[in-house]
């Protein structure tokens, strides 16, 4: 989309996203399009696709428009950016772990704590609470053995996290698909009782899971019972359509509105849903987006 197009792009997307009830959560919504907010929900920034021609501050103010809270793995660097239109940094990056060795490899445990406990001290002291980390690749370790190494490095470190106030979640991926854009090859962490056993044996207040719902259903199914059934260990969610990866409406599997509804009566989760999907050839991204946020606001 030409940035020439964007004012009028916006307030159409704006419009179509209608006004919603204040949620009384905090500034950290935009108050320009009020929504119910039982479901506080995120951007990333390739939900604009890959050919946008907007700036990042014009993302943002794009999503605070349309009432959402912020956006995943934005960098430090462009975190003030967010915050100048009322936006926050709903998960921060990674930091040192990496896709390769995840938090399932010991030879680099030592290493990985030292770095990973100042950027835990950076996202404190910035006000960011989760931080995103990755199991790894097995590289012919078992699963049994994936799990006693992360759950001997997140031990190392749990009281960091909780003394500091920063809970650190591990994503799920599918290994099924070897397409990057679609999956994660040789990742440990591709079905979901895998991460829920490293939480239960870590039992801390401040380890848990990203719940990507894309991932989950194309290595587990059954959505609804699993995301109920562990709702406890569960930071945040990310959303996508599933085949294609695309946008969350009906031209894809997944009844996103019903997995609103679900997510919306956990008694424990208050953290966010983000959107991660492209969108799909053809589609505008901003009605797209303004769309998808309307499907979750429940």
């Amino acid at each position: 989309m030409l940035r020439r197009e964007f004012v009028g792009a916006l307030a159409a997307a704006g419009l179509a996203a209608g006004a919603m009830a204040q949620d009384g959560r905090g500034t950290a919504a935009s108050t320009s399009r009020r929504r119910r907010g039982r479901i506080r929900q995120g951007l990333w920034t390739v939900n604009f696709g890959e050919s946008t021609s907007l700036s990042f501050d014009e993302m943002c103010r794009f999503a605070a428009e349309i009432g959402v809270y912020g956006f995943d793995l934005i960098p430090p660097e462009d975190w003030p950016t967010l915050r100048r239109h009322g936006l926050e940094p709903l998960l921060a990056g990674s930091g040192p772990v990496t896709f390769e060795d995840g938090i399932i490899h010991p030879e680099v445990h030592d290493e990985l704590e030292a770095s990973l406990r100042e950027f835990i001290d950076l996202c404190a002291e910035q006000g960011v609470r989760t931080i995103i980390t990755i199991g790894g690749q097995r590289r012919g370790m078992s699963y049994d053995e994936g799990a006693d190494h992360a759950v001997a490095f997140l031990n190392r470190i749990k009281g960091h996290l909780e003394s500091r106030g920063v809970t650190i979640a591990i994503e799920n991926m599918n290994n099924r698909l070897t397409d990057p854009r679609f999956g994660r090859e040789d990742q440990i962490f591709g079905h979901w009782d895998w991460g829920v056993s490293v939480c239960e044996r870590v039992d801390s207040p401040n380890v848990k899971l990203v719940c990507d719902i894309y991932h989950l259903q194309i290595m587990d199914g059954d959505l609804a019972r699993r995301i109920r059934s562990s709702s406890r260990w569960i930071a945040h969610f990310h959303v996508a359509g599933v085949p294609t990866r695309n946008e969350i409406d009906d031209t894809q599997e997944i009844n996103y509105r019903y997995l609103a509804e679900v997510i919306a009566d956990l008694d424990d989760f208050d953290g966010y849903v983000s959107h991660e999907w492209r969108p799909g050839p053809g589609r505008d991204p901003l009605e797209s987006i303004a769309q998808a946020v309307e499907i979750l606001d429940v």
